[in-house]
């Protein structure tokens, strides 16, 4: 990988990883498109650390209550109680669901699950989910309102993030608004969500970088520091937007481009499994 592509991916990186389109399958998708090879499991993973520190810095001042709260709950019962805490165990509780799968499939995740059919296809299947759930969830309650069932709920549909095409904030998001959470809500959780299972598969990740025909160290650095500083912009427009409108233009654009994805792969012009194919 060359360090004009490490810009450009990283730059990908920061633009996706917060909108419901999947930052996996753009990184892939722009590969695909540029004729460059894929980019690779290990180098998506590892970029989404610099967009979750994003995510750490933008909701820094919420994510000390909740961890103040969820450190003092295992020691003083009356924070057992405390909404901050119950979000801190949640988050907890949603995780391991993308752990366990991730372990199980982590061969899959590396090689099949990385077909552009298969993108094309959950890129639009998702993206109707993602329009059916903005309108007709009843968008009336808040984090306060979370429960066990609705975070193992959460974390099973971040868990079909592993497929690239269904995207992490679009996958939780959807399943918060269907069930009943205000739009900056679902994404509030679902950004906050994300924290460990992506910070927990970037370090993973980094002992394939600069190894064999792996991504190179300083390339790999650079898309992450690139994607944190738009990552960063990104979500603070994201949050400010979704109080106003809705996600239907970000359905639209997924519908498209699942459509023209299959497009080009059944016409020839795009290989499924690697670059271009002419």
């Amino acid at each position: 990988m060359g360090w004009f592509e490490a810009i450009v991916l990283g730059i990908v990186q920061g633009l996706t990883e917060f909108l419901p389109i999947s930052s996996s399958a753009h990184l892939r998708i722009t590969a695909a498109f540029a004729g460059w090879q894929d980019p690779g499991a290990a180098f998506t993973a590892v970029t989404q650390i610099g967009t979750e520190l994003a995510v750490l810095l933008y909701f820094s001042k919420k994510l000390g209550h909740i961890l103040r709260s969820w450190f003092f709950s295992l020691y003083k019962p009356e924070y057992r109680h405390d909404a901050d805490a119950r979000i801190g165990w949640l988050i907890i509780v949603g995780t391991l669901p993308i752990v366990i799968l991730g372990v199980l499939f982590q061969d899959h995740i590396k090689s099949a699950f990385r077909d552009l059919r298969l993108t094309a296809v959950v890129l639009i299947f998702f993206g109707i989910l993602l329009a059916l759930a903005d309108h007709y969830g009843q968008k009336r309650r808040d984090l306060d309102h979370l429960t066990v069932k609705h975070g193992i709920g959460y974390g099973l549909a971040q868990a079909f993030a592993l497929i690239p095409g269904v995207s992490r904030s679009g996958g939780t998001i959807t399943a918060g608004l269907a069930l009943g959470y205000k739009r900056a809500d679902a994404a509030e959780y679902a950004f906050l969500l994300a924290v460990p299972a992506v910070l927990g598969a970037g370090f993973y990740e980094l002992k394939d970088i600069g190894n064999g025909a792996g991504p190179a160290w300083g390339p790999t650095i650079v898309a992450t520091v690139i994607a944190f500083a738009v990552g960063y912009a990104v979500i603070s427009w994201l949050m400010a937007y979704i109080k106003r409108r809705s996600f239907m233009p970000f359905v639209i654009y997924r519908i498209f481009l699942g459509i023209l994805l299959l497009v080009l792969v059944f016409t020839g012009v795009l290989d499924p499994e690697a670059g271009p194919a002419i």
